[in-house]
């Protein structure tokens, strides 16, 4: 709990805000485009007019708001990732001021892992809804645990990057697995508390900072920390 803990604490930040507001305003153009290309897949194939259209038009909204809602873990993923070193160097200056500079990452190979993170997220969610549907009852847990490994892995395999390479990311996160999975759970909880959902991706970025500075410190590395 305390990289979490950490992490809220430091919400006031003027870098997490303006990265929560351009997760926003990201995510507005993302649901708008979803909905405006839904509505005109429908009328492009059904070509309806009068009162039938308007209730089609109202069925393809509603569907377009659960898809977009569905499409929130992995847009919200994918758009944390462009801002990792924002919210990780913010942290970082504030806990941590005598760790040296981090060498950020190639903006095409952030692009990159955004993009590939989003998809594995999604592929993730598709695999947990499915299951769902054919076990009732099982559809939160699923759920649950499937959005705690995507975004646990995920945002760890990202902050670890700034520091090393991703062979060496992934030697550490199989290593501390449960660790790291376990802040990833912790995480996953808030994606179904409404508003607090939106800080998932400043959250995410900041608590996998401090798990990794917990476990390069409890390897021995001696990472200066500002307790």
């Amino acid at each position: 709990m305390i990289p979490t803990i950490r992490s809220v604490s430091q919400l006031a930040d003027p870098v997490f805000l303006g990265v929560v507001v351009r997760g926003l305003a990201w995510s507005f153009v993302c649901f708008v485009g979803l909905h405006a290309a839904t509505l005109w897949m429908v009328h492009g194939l059904l070509a309806l007019d009068g009162p039938l259209a308007w209730a089609v038009d109202l069925l393809a909204s509603i569907g377009a708001s659960l898809l977009a809602m569905w499409l929130f873990v992995p847009i919200a993923a994918a758009i944390a990732t462009l801002y990792i070193e924002r919210v990780a160097a913010a942290v970082e200056r504030h806990y941590y001021p005598g760790m040296p500079p981090a060498a950020c990452a190639p903006l095409m190979e952030q692009i990159l892992d955004a993009v590939m993170l989003g998809l594995r997220v999604l592929a993730l969610a598709f695999v947990a809804l499915v299951l769902a549907v054919l076990i009732p009852g099982l559809g939160l847990i699923l759920g649950w645990a499937v959005t705690a490994y995507a975004i646990g892995r995920g945002f760890f395999i990202a902050v670890a990057m700034r520091r090393m390479s991703r062979d060496q990311a992934e030697w550490i996160y199989r290593r501390n697995r449960s660790a790291v999975l376990g802040q990833g759970a912790i995480l996953a909880l808030l994606t179904w508390i409404p508003f607090v959902n939106l800080l998932l991706p400043v959250l995410g970025i900041a608590s996998m900072v401090h798990v990794l500075d917990m476990i390069m410190t409890g390897d021995g590395t001696g990472f200066p920390s500002k307790r």
